[in-house]
């Protein structure tokens, strides 16, 4: 997670009720990206690339999209 002021668990309990935030803040394990090189920012960019490499047209089913995903990977 970035450093982004509503990226922390007290804006849980700005768009929840005070149980419901409780609970949610409970499941997260929160790991703040570092400032400079982040891996966050390389699997962006390498998800970009496959998308306008491999998934830029119409897809018509889940079986063809793993194909062309797996093509890529191997390339």
């Amino acid at each position: 997670m970035d450093k982004l002021n509503t990226h922390s668990l007290a804006s849980l309990y700005t768009a929840f009720p005070p149980a419901e935030a409780r609970r949610l803040a409970k499941r997260f394990e929160i790991h703040y990206t570092p400032k400079h090189a982040s891996w966050l920012d390389m699997a962006e960019i390498e998800i970009g690339v496959m998308s306008r490499q491999c998934l830029s047209r119409r897809i018509a089913s889940i079986e063809e999209m793993n194909s062309r995903v797996q093509a890529w990977v191997s390339d």
